[in-house]
């Protein structure tokens, strides 16, 4: 936590040390008059803070003389005033590698030096700091510059590698989360599947131990044609009743047709 307070006290010094070295310190390519009046309206526009119509100024020249180590020079810092740090660094390589004195190169390699660490790319700063150092071993802003871009850059290393360690172990505790899980489901279909054959088992043995008598049901009872509900025994009583009465009728009848008749009595 300190560390990243110190980088952060820093930082102003180190963007108060980026300042952009001048086109001055470029030692001018053969150009035709044109072009160079082109330059210096440039340089009066970005003295003016008016960078874009700045750019357009050193463009003009780059389009005829795109090897012109002072209009790519020039157009690298206009780009960079408006915080298109990608698009400036190209323009600072071509001045570094045309201009033909070391003191313009390194203030080439120390403007793209900015334009990397505006970028956030540090190793890209760093790399271009330590080239400018190369070219002008006393230039106290790039020395600056690439110290405080050092620590920067292992700040970052750190932060990166803290977080690749942690996507790691977050990686490690999915797949063991993972893997518990899945020994969970697989634990669980063996339960049941002990389960079902302790329950298979259990019949088994309970069908085996069931008495003989009991194996083999009785069938159902189909009823007697023979056996007569009570309804019908009550019509056969009755039918017998009326058959009796009828016979002692005729019995009685015969009798009294074989009595003698008895004779009158005289008056």
């Amino acid at each position: 936590m300190n560390k990243i307070v110190l980088l952060l006290l820093l930082l102003p010094f180190l963007l108060s040390g980026q300042e952009q070295k001048k086109a001055k310190d470029l030692v001018a390519a053969p150009s035709t008059v044109e072009e160079r009046r082109f330059v210096r309206n440039g340089n009066d526009l970005y003295e003016k803070k008016n960078f874009v119509d700045a750019e357009v100024q050193y463009k003009k020249v780059l389009a005829t003389n795109p090897n012109y180590a002072r209009a790519n020079f020039n157009a690298g810092n206009a780009i960079q005033e408006q915080n298109r740090f990608k698009e400036a660094i190209p323009h600072y390589e071509t001045a570094a590698k045309v201009a033909a004195e070391k003191p313009s190169k390194a203030s080439a390699y120390h403007n793209m030096g900015n334009a990397y660490f505006g970028d956030k790319n540090y190793a890209g700063a760093l790399e271009a700091y330590k080239n400018a150092l190369k070219q002008n071993p006393r230039d106290e802003e790039s020395r600056y510059n690439y110290a405080l871009t050092k620590k920067l850059l292992e700040q970052q290393q750190n932060e990166d590698d803290q977080k690749k360690d942690k996507d790691k172990d977050q990686k490690e505790d999915q797949k063991k989360d993972q893997n518990q899980d899945q020994q969970k489901d697989k634990d669980k279909d063996q339960k049941d599947q002990d389960k079902d054959k302790e329950e298979q088992d259990q019949d088994k043995n309970d069908q085996q131990n069931q008495p003989k008598d009991q194996d083999k049901k009785d069938p159902p009872k189909q009823p007697n044609p023979n056996q007569l509900s009570q309804q019908q025994m009550e019509q056969l009583l009755d039918a017998m009743n009326n058959e009796e009465n009828k016979t002692q009728k005729k019995v009685n009848a015969k009798e009294v047709k074989g009595q003698k008749v008895k004779n009158e009595k005289d008056w």
